[in-house]
């Protein structure tokens, strides 16, 4: 069979997005091959995709970091003798191991490092979604509903029962709303005191909320829960990603800043209420299952002040996210919750 390389290094919020692009190829392609080169924390979102045949990890922080490691990585990939090479990465470090493949056919987008390495250029374009984005790669038309297709996430009996006994130790069985208030850039972080009223509201009126996140953001959000009216469930670290999709299926409604919750909420196909604070809805990354939403306060200069964030706000005010009051996201929440009947 012809083989394809699809390549990914990007987060696991990225990664998520990569899958519709990864099911159409797959129905388009279906005596291929697809192979996926991923990083090691994405590993598992690839792996329970139905549409991947091979996951290669490319572990570019670790054994693969330098050149030299990822020039020889690239050595023994060009062994597999693929037809067709797309990258949805745009990395230097991704250039050059397309180039190293020798690829008769490679697609890559026209602002991606050395970009006349690729055969095929497509164009980059800022105002569309992501999944937009990566389904222009492959060359899938769509129009202005069909593009919004469900990442397709498979799992396991074992984790299934793993979520479920949870659930059921937890006594979330009528339901739970899911809050993700961490995120690896601070400002990207809507203010935990703003968190704390906002769950306290919803504890109030009698909804049980669940604090998913890493384990390493395990300790912030038991900063959170502690100053909570009631008991809040903190399940940070206690799943996967894709364990972690699984749970937030039972979930009313999820909250979460821009970051890679507000994806696992498009996988696990339910509602999703997406904080901006230093980023914005306009750079393709918002939630768009059916009667999702985002709020952002855009009436700022300084907003974006970069595409990613910053580990402390550039000019030590951090407007974008104490001007979005909880009031208003109390506001928003209610009528999703409302649309739930």
């Amino acid at each position: 069979k012809q083989k394809i390389l699809f390549i990914q290094t990007a987060f696991p919020g990225d990664a998520i997005l990569t899958l519709p692009a990864l099911q159409i190829l797959k129905q388009s392609n279906p005596d291929c091959l697809i192979d996926v080169l991923c990083i090691p924390n994405t590993k598992e979102i690839f792996e329970s995709s139905e549409s991947v045949d091979n996951v290669i990890v490319l572990d570019k922080k670790g054994k693969h970091k330098s050149i030299f490691k990822t020039l020889k990585f690239s050595d023994e990939l060009s062994k597999n003798n693929y037809c067709r090479v797309y990258s949805a990465h745009r990395s230097f470090r991704t250039a050059l191991i397309v180039l190293n493949l020798r690829v008769k056919d490679s697609f890559g987008f026209d602002n991606s490092s050395l970009m006349h390495v690729y055969k095929n250029l497509v164009p980059y374009h800022l105002s569309k979604h992501e999944v937009q984005r990566n389904l222009d790669l492959i060359g899938y038309k769509y129009d202005n509903v069909n593009w919004k297709i469900k990442p397709i996430v498979k799992t396991t009996a074992e984790k299934k029962e793993k979520v479920r006994e949870f659930i059921l130790s937890n006594e979330l069985s009528s339901g739970f709303i899911a809050v993700a208030p961490a995120s690896i850039w601070n400002t990207k972080m809507y203010p935990a005191e703003s968190y704390i009223k906002i769950i306290n509201y919803l504890i109030d009126k009698e909804n049980k909320v669940v604090l998913i996140g890493s384990k390493d953001e395990h300790e912030y959000l038991q900063t959170i829960s502690d100053k909570c009216s009631k008991n809040v469930v903190n399940a940070a670290g206690k799943f996967s990603i894709v364990e972690s999709i699984e749970l937030i299926k039972s979930a009313k409604l999820l909250i979460s800043n821009d970051s890679a919750p507000t994806h696992m909420g498009m996988a696990a196909g339910i509602k999703t209420l997406t904080i901006y604070c230093s980023t914005i809805p306009g750079f393709g990354f918002y939630p768009y299952s059916e009667n999702s939403d985002y709020l952002s306060y855009d009436d700022l200069k300084c907003k974006p002040c970069g595409i990613h964030g910053y580990k402390k706000c550039p000019i030590k005010t951090f407007d974008c996210g104490k001007k979005l009051k909880p009031d208003l996201i109390i506001k928003k929440i209610e009528e999703m919750l409302i649309g739930r009947h």
